[in-house]
């Protein structure tokens, strides 16, 4: 058996095994999946010397708390979270995300919370022993595809460490999670089923995301959003970041975990640049939404690749 290894003393509100995602599922059901922040989840792997596709942890509002058996492993949190290390002394050092820390036999990692956003992310230096299901990692549990039988880490599980007698080389990042006033939005394929006043309503009045919120999808609350034409279409397919309108009218934000077809009509879908930063909105947090035209949304695309590549350069 592996010696190295995190014994899960508590599991967490949300926390699974997670990479890059998987591709091209799309004809059998399964959509991409994967970290929902992938920024974040990026920098965490680097920080740590490992490829940017390497199983790591991700963890919802509280994390786990983690007892770590071996000799010594480096290890890295990213995001906005409060966490502790309990050293085996019974030393308590308060951890800084963007920093890399070595741990001993014994030592143990608590992640008490995100720290007004919802994702974080654990990566080990050498990676994770996780099974991989069509290429990738990612934990679906809705669809229950993915290691662990496709659920989330619970208590008393094992989680463990592929790589052992990493040397252990320090690293910090200073990084600050950007905000962003407007989430931007392209025009989505049954944008006409509304009526001109549902849209200048939709792009101009502040949104609520409700508690109702998962890997899944967002809802909003706020003004509801009148279709003229029709509240059900055939069922067709769907991508991350498309927003359905239900015959209530509050828009559904499809995320990660997304189902692959629907019969919502789509008024728009959220830029590729603002999805990191959408999924990291808190429920009861406020947005409003942006109209941009596609060739905007492609700039955007790009610019935000290139200052992503500007942050992992200084790690590489």
């Amino acid at each position: 058996m592996n010696k190295y290894y995190f014994e899960v003393l508590r599991a967490g509100i949300n926390t699974t095994y997670q990479d890059l995602g998987r591709k091209n599922l799309y004809h059998i059901g399964i959509p991409f999946s994967g970290a929902m922040d992938n920024r974040n989840y990026i920098i965490a792997n680097l920080l740590v010397g490992n490829q940017e596709n390497t199983p790591a942890i991700e963890f919802a509002y509280q994390g786990p708390l983690l007892n770590f058996k071996g000799k010594t492993v480096c290890f890295v949190i990213t995001g906005e979270v409060n966490f502790n290390i309990l050293r085996k002394n019974t030393q308590l050092e308060q951890g800084k995300c963007y920093q890399t820390y070595s741990l001993l036999d014994g030592d143990q990692i608590n992640i008490l919370s995100t720290n007004k956003s919802v994702y974080g992310y654990l990566a080990v230096s050498g990676g994770l022993d996780a099974e991989l299901y069509w290429n990738s990692c990612s934990v679906n549990t809705k669809a229950k595809i993915g290691p662990n039988d496709g659920e989330k880490i619970k208590e008393n599980d094992q989680i463990i460490i592929s790589k052992k007698d990493q040397k252990f080389n320090y690293k910090k990042l200073d990084h600050v999670n950007s905000k962003i006033e407007h989430i931007r939005v392209i025009k989505g394929t049954n944008y006409n089923y509304f009526s001109q006043e549902a849209k200048n309503v939709f792009f101009s009045k502040e949104y609520t995301i409700s508690k109702f919120t998962d890997r899944m999808g967002m809802r909003l609350e706020g003004p509801k959003i009148e279709n003229i034409v029709n509240t059900n279409i055939t069922s067709e397919g769907l991508i991350k970041g498309v927003i359905q309108i239900p015959p209530d009218g509050n828009p559904i934000i499809m995320l990660s975990d997304h189902g692959t077809i629907g019969g919502y009509p789509k008024i728009g879908v959220i830029i590729s640049a603002d999805y990191d930063r959408l999924v990291q909105l808190t429920p009861g947090s406020k947005i409003k939404f942006k109209l941009m035209e596609l060739s905007e949304a492609e700039t955007l695309f790009k610019l935000y690749n290139m200052e992503t590549q500007k942050i992992l350069n200084q790690l590489k």
